[in-house]
């Protein structure tokens, strides 16, 4: 089984990667807050996947979780230089590889 079809809980640690291995990949919605990533791909065909694209949420685009809400919906993401509030829904259709710090 992939990383892919690994669900993370939230505390878990991200996996490592070895050298000549690709980074992780990982939904937003389970990036722990203040690790830096990059937007792989934004899933889905829809008015919400097509506005997060025209707000900046494109491939390669910088990102990063700031704060989830009390109650862990919506959370406060960082995408270039402005905040979103996104609800884990639509986080989850983000993919996002992860960066050295």
């Amino acid at each position: 089984m992939g990383l892919a079809h690994t669900a993370l809980n939230q505390g878990d640690e991200l996996p490592k990667r070895a050298e000549g291995f690709a980074p992780a990949t990982v939904s937003l919605d389970s990036l722990d807050a203040g690790t830096p990533a990059r937007v792989l791909s934004v899933r889905g065909e829809g008015a919400v996947a097509r506005r997060l694209m025209e707000m900046g949420v494109v491939p390669g685009a910088p990102v990063r979780v700031i704060k989830a809400a009390p109650l862990g919906d919506p959370l406060e993401v960082r995408v270039r230089n402005y905040h979103l509030a996104l609800r884990r829904s639509e986080a989850r259709t983000i993919t996002v590889v992860v960066c050295d710090k």
